[in-house]
C-alpha cells in the first residue's frame, strides 16, 4: 500500500490518504457508497483527478474535530448534570 502523504492544517501535522482503500477508509461511511460509484466509473483519463478530489476529502480537519470533542464534552456535561 502506499505511504500516505502528509500536510500541515493550521499547525497540524495531518496525513493525506493516498490509495483508493485508504481514501474509502478515511471517508466518513455516508460518503462511500458515492466514492466507489465515482472510483469505480473514472477512466483512464480521469482516474487522478477523481483520486485527488477524494484524497483531500477524507483529509481530517483537526479544527473542526476539536470543535466536535468540545461540543460532545459540553453536551455530556449538561446531560450529567441535568
Amino acid at each position: 500500500m502506499a505511504e500516505p502523504l502528509k500536510t500541515v492544517i493550521d499547525g497540524v501535522e495531518v496525513e493525506v490518504p493516498n490509495s483508493i482503500p485508504a481514501i474509502r477508509e478515511a471517508l466518513p461511511e455516508r460518503r462511500r457508497e458515492e466514492f466507489d460509484q465515482e472510483i469505480n466509473s473514472a477512466g483512464v483519463h480521469e482516474i487522478h483527478a477523481v483520486m485527488r478530489h477524494w484524497m483531500f476529502e477524507a483529509v481530517p480537519d483537526p479544527v473542526a474535530d476539536a470543535i466536535m470533542d468540545r461540543l460532545a464534552r459540553e453536551e455530556a456535561e449538561r446531560n450529567s448534570a441535568a
